[in-house]
C-alpha cells in the first residue's frame, strides 16, 4: 500500500461526523431486533457461534451471525469463500462514477446489498443500524486501526453488532486469505466447495508461476509504486501484505530507505522518483492514484528506465485477499516478470 490517501487513512481516520445520539437511539428503538425480517439463512444457522479475530478478541453470538457488514474487499473475499445473503451491507470503493463495478467488489452483487459508503471517509450511520447488523468484518492494517470504519462515528457504529478485523499488513498474503477463509467457514461457508478448491489450485499454480519465471529471468529489480501530483510512493515490501508474499517467492523487489510514520512507503519529491533503480514497475492501478496516462505530464517519470522500456505492469495495493482474488495478480506478476528486461545497471 503506498500512497497519500494511504499515509492520512493510516494516521488520520476519522473523516465522518458522527450522528447525533438521539437520532440514532430513536432509529434504533425503531427498527429494533425483530428477528422476523431476517432472511431465511437465520432458520439453518445452527448452534452457538464464535470467532477469534486477529485482536485477539473472540466473538461469540447464540447463533451463526446471517447478516453480515463488511468493507467491500473483504465481502468480495467471503463471497469467493462462499457466502451469499449473509452479506447485507458494504463500506469502501463499490461503484465507479459511471455507475460500474469497482474491481474491489469482485464478483459480489453489488445491486443485492446497500451501500453504506463509496469512498473513504463515508459509512452511513443511520443505514447501519437499519440494516440490524450480526457482525461487521474489515482489515486491519495497523493494531486496532479498522480499516475504512471513521474515527469520528466509530464509538457508535461498534457497539451495534461485533467486529471483527483481520490482520493484513506485516504478514505475507497467504495469512489474511487463510483468516478470511476460516472466517468465511465459520459462517457457513463450504471451504471443500469445487468453487473454493479450484481457485486454492489456480492460486498455488500461480505462485509457482511466479518462482519459474524468476528463475528464467533472473536479476529483475521490481519496484511497487503509486503516483500523486506532488509525491511519489516507493512501497515496502516488509510491511505490505502481498509484496511480502512476492519477495517470499523469490521477487527482487526494491526497498524503500526512508519511511513515513507506519513504514509502508517512502515518499519522494518528483525530482527524485529515480531514486531506485528498477527494471520493471508495480502501478498502483486504484483511481485515487495517478495512472500511466496522468503520468506522462512528469519528465521524471517518463525517463524511468522501466517505463521507457514500456515495463510497467498494474498493482493492486489493496488486493483481494481470496485465492480467487489473488490468484490472477501472481498470473500478471509472472508474465511482467517474463517479458522483462533488464534495463539497469
Amino acid at each position: 500500500m503506498s500512497y497519500s490517501v494511504s499515509a492520512r487513512r493510516l494516521s488520520r481516520r476519522g473523516l465522518l461526523a458522527a450522528a447525533g445520539g438521539a437520532g440514532l437511539a430513536a432509529l434504533l428503538a425503531g427498527c429494533g431486533r425483530d428477528d422476523t425480517a431476517s432472511p431465511s439463512a437465520g432458520a439453518t444457522s445452527g448452534g452457538p457461534w464464535s470467532f477469534t479475530d486477529d485482536r485477539t478478541e473472540k466473538l461469540s453470538a447464540a447463533t451463526r451471525p446471517t447478516r453480515v457488514v463488511a468493507f467491500t474487499g473483504v465481502a468480495a473475499a467471503l463471497v469467493d469463500f462462499g457466502l451469499d445473503k449473509q452479506i447485507v451491507g458494504v463500506f469502501g470503493e463499490t461503484k465507479r462514477a459511471d455507475g460500474s463495478k469497482d474491481p474491489q467488489a469482485g464478483d459480489l452483487n453489488v445491486e443485492g446489498v446497500e451501500i453504506l459508503g463509496n469512498v473513504w471517509g463515508e459509512f452511513n450511520l443511520e443505514k447501519y443500524a437499519g440494516l440490524r447488523p450480526e457482525l461487521l468484518v474489515t482489515h486491519m492494517y495497523d493494531p486496532g486501526a479498522l480499516w475504512y470504519v471513521p474515527d469520528e462515528s466509530k464509538d457508535k457504529i461498534v457497539p451495534l453488532a461485533p467486529v471483527a478485523a483481520i490482520t493484513t499488513a506485516r504478514v505475507p498474503m497467504t495469512k489474511p486469505i487463510e483468516r478470511y477463509a476460516q472466517l468465511a467457514e465459520s459462517l457457513g461457508a463450504d471451504l471443500s466447495a469445487p468453487k473454493v478448491t479450484d481457485a486454492k489450485a489456480r492460486f498455488e499454480a500461480a505462485a509457482e508461476s511466479v518462482r519459474q519465471a524468476v528463475k528464467a529471468n533472473p536479476g529483475i529489480k521490481v519496484m511497487a509504486c503509486s503516483g500523486s501530483p506532488d509525491l511519489f510512493y516507493v512501497s515496502n515490501p516488509k510491511v505490505s501484505t502481498d509484496l511480502m508474499y512476492f519477495a517470499e517467492l523469490g521477487v527482487d523487489i526494491v526497498v524503500p530507505t526512508k519511511l513515513e510514520a507506519g513504514d509502508y512507503f517512502e515518499a519522494l519529491s518528483w525530482e527524485n522518483a529515480g531514486k531506485f533503480p528498477a527494471d520493471l514497475i508495480l502501478l498502483d492501478n486504484r483511481s485515487t492514484a495517478l495512472q500511466p496516462k496522468d503520468l506522462t505530464a512528469k519528465p521524471t517519470w517518463t525517463q524511468l528506465p522501466a517505463v521507457k522500456a514500456n515495463q510497467v505492469t498494474p498493482w493492486d495495493a489493496v488486493p483481494r485477499f481470496s485465492y480467487a482474488g489473488a490468484a490472477p495478480l501472481l498470473e500478471n506478476l509472472a508474465t511482467a516478470i517474463k517479458g522483462a528486461k533488464k534495463v539497469t545497471s
